[in-house]
């Protein structure tokens, strides 16, 4: 991978990573769905008249948007709106480098099946402390957090699929895709329309704030920049870089939330982190 796309993938980590406060920031005004809702109806609705619908078949687009949206981000938002810490969040999601290999048919090399090995004992300890109600995270948070992730690896592959297309114009016409399911979700999970449309009156500048960087920084820039490297590079690649997305998520957690870091969850993600890092190396060999 030259330096320069190195370099993009390492700002796309960054943000992410870092996102996972500004998420928890929304999610206390706004629901989950609802919040996922005005992400994607702002990184598509205003775009459209002026970006072209990208060259690729309009099911590419519609199964991108709906795994992304409804799948990833509802199921993750849902899941930090009280049954995951955002840096446990910020780890457990990076499941999806190993579900976007498994997904995309490549042969495992015997060093990155060794780093699976890894990346599922760090997995196994979390699910142990989520289990004995471990700081920051219940069973259920886990579930949808990994639930989320292998919507985001089957996106992934979807999006490589789409070939070398405009990056920014697939982002805004997939994201449109996104949000109808989500409504649905919203009224029958956020507490009806009655309580989603007082959730909306009530919405501050903050919340507006986090809705405008999840649709600007996170979705179109991040996403965009994402699916451009995965349709120059190999997922195996390409998905390690996200190997970062823990150290950004993580550390901004501790700045912003004072979220504790024990020995288990610091263990947990030397584990995931090794994992990573390892399967980083194997592609590159």
């Amino acid at each position: 991978m030259p330096v320069s796309h190195l370099a993009l993938a390492l700002a796309v980590v960054a943000v992410w990573g870092t996102n996972f406060v500004v998420i928890k920031w929304g999610l206390a005004e706004l629901p989950p769905f609802l919040l996922a809702t005005l992400r994607f109806a702002m990184s598509s609705l205003p775009l459209l008249l002026f970006i072209r619908r990208p060259a690729t078949a309009w099911w590419r687009l519609a199964a991108f948007g709906v795994l992304l949206g409804a799948g990833q981000f509802g199921l993750l938002f849902l899941a930090m709106k009280g049954d995951i810490s955002p840096g446990l969040a910020s780890l457990v999601v990076q499941a999806q480098v190993f579900f976007t290999i498994a997904i995309h048919g490549h042969r495992m090399k015997p060093a990155q099946v060794g780093a699976l090995a890894l990346a599922v004992g760090g997995m196994a300890w979390i699910g142990w402390q989520a289990w004995r109600g471990g700081a920051g995270i219940s069973p259920t948070g886990l579930f949808l957090v990994l639930s989320a992730a292998l919507c985001w690896a089957v996106a992934n592959v979807v999006a490589r699929g789409a070939g070398k297309v405009d990056a920014l114009g697939f982002m805004v016409w997939s994201s449109l895709f996104a949000v109808p399911p989500l409504v649905v979700l919203s009224v029958a999970f956020d507490g009806g329309a009655e309580v989603v449309a007082q959730a909306l009156a009530a919405a501050g500048p903050v919340a507006w704030a986090v809705v405008f960087w999840q649709a600007v920084g996170n979705t179109l820039f991040g996403y965009g920049a994402w699916n451009w490297l995965l349709a120059r590079h190999p997922p195996a690649t390409v998905t390690p870089a996200a190997l970062l997305v823990p150290v950004f998520g993580m550390g901004a957690s501790a700045l912003a939330f004072g979220e504790s870091l024990p020995p288990w969850k610091l263990g947990a993600a030397g584990l995931v982190m090794a994992g990573l890092a390892l399967n980083l190396w194997a592609a590159s060999r």
